[in-house]
């Protein structure tokens, strides 16, 4: 697989019932993330979007791991090596999110037992910058089996 595999950019909403849902399920107390009237006497015209809840709405692609299955990688072989999250912009409940994804990178180590996919995604509501997300994925090679 080369650095530089696109995959087709998708748009999904984040909808308050998931928000509030995903809030309880992380242990936030605070308020704001499933109260509507406490998120707008923050300042908020919504639910904001909690923290990392963007890599939720990720896996809402269409077939999110397809790009594996394309460059010919068993999903069997896959770990989940890193997350990042750089924030440009809260989003909200109601927000049409649109997400473009891209290999960035791929390196080996320990003797091409394990290759390492740098995957970014920009995550944008109406062409501007929400936030860019950063996930290294792990391929244990037939060595590491």
């Amino acid at each position: 697989m080369t650095a530089d595999l696109r995959t087709p950019a998708f748009t999904v909403p984040a909808e308050r019932g998931r928000l509030r849902f995903f809030a309880q399920a992380i242990g936030e107390h605070d308020p704001i993330y499933s109260d509507l009237d406490a998120a707008r006497k923050a300042g908020h015209p919504d639910l904001p979007v909690p923290p990392t809840f963007l890599f939720c709405l990720e896996m809402d692609r269409p077939d999110p791991f397809s790009f594996l299955a394309e460059a010919g990688i068993d999903l069997a072989r896959v770990l989940h090596g890193e997350q990042r999250f750089t924030y440009h912009a809260m989003a909200h409940a109601g927000d049409e999110l649109t997400f473009e994804s891209h290999i960035a990178d791929t390196y080996e180590k320990k003797g091409g037992a394990l290759r390492f996919l740098v995957r970014e995604t920009r995550v944008t509501r109406a062409g501007e910058p929400v936030a860019d997300l950063t996930n290294v994925i792990v391929v244990r090679g037939e060595a590491a089996a």
